[in-house]
């Protein structure tokens, strides 16, 4: 069972070399950059790396796809640039899907924060996960290639395409939750402050859930590098 760790990127100068390595120690097979656009040196700093590098329109559903469409694996993980996965990462996806009739799933989060806040945060995310079927992109999504090929991939849509893709795949079983953990950098709640992310991701989620376009939506939600 060969596993895939697809990484899509726009400016990660500072991160990816990190980003590389620490996805072949979870345990890839293979791991692929999607980069796209980026215009601070990214692409360079991928390319003197130990992976597969793909160019990409800019969109990180797009470029997710793309990087599928170029892998090799069984299984493919989906993991941001600002996130890492245990050492034993993907020995446990084998063992889940082995031993499971479930072929997606995602990890318990580990914000690399000490407030105490963070883990509340964590906790309500394995809950949506548990409870809802709702995977996010911080929580290192993974699934079979023969599922992800079942249901068309990422819809290539502006925003919101983890959680479209959990909509479509709560109809063929339940999502694995996995010990993991994977590790989330605390960037976007440092920067937009903690509560005001959290109320803002909430917002987000509720518009889109009453049948707000992601198109709208993406401009109430600034991409890392804006």
């Amino acid at each position: 069972m060969k596993i895939s760790i697809v990484i899509p990127v726009v400016n990660e100068i500072e991160l990816i070399r990190q980003s590389i390595q620490r996805a072949w120690s979870a345990g890839a097979d293979e791991v692929i950059v999607v980069d796209g656009g980026s215009t601070d040196g990214t692409l360079a700093e991928a390319a003197s790396c130990h992976c597969q590098l793909v160019e990409s329109p800019s969109g990180r559903a797009v470029q997710m796809n793309q990087g599928a469409k170029h892998s090799t694996g069984d299984i493919l993980v989906f993991l941001h640039a600002d996130n890492w996965l245990a050492t034993d990462a993907c020995s446990q996806i084998k063992n889940a899907i082995d031993s499971s009739a479930s072929e997606f799933g995602a990890f318990r989060q580990r914000v690399n924060h000490d407030s105490f806040v963070y883990r509340w945060l964590e906790l309500g995310n394995e809950m949506r996960v548990k409870w809802q079927g709702l995977i996010y992109g911080d929580q290192a999504f993974f699934i079979s290639r023969g599922k992800f090929d079942l249901v068309g991939g990422f819809p290539q849509i502006d925003l919101m395409e983890d959680f479209q893709i959990s909509r479509t795949l709560r109809k063929h079983g339940r999502p694995l939750m996995l010990d993991g953990p994977t590790i989330v950098s605390p960037r976007r709640w440092v920067r937009g402050g903690l509560v005001w992310q959290t109320i803002r991701n909430w917002m987000v989620c509720g518009a889109y859930r009453i049948g707000v376009s992601p198109g709208r939506l993406s401009q109430f939600y600034r991409r890392h590098d804006q």
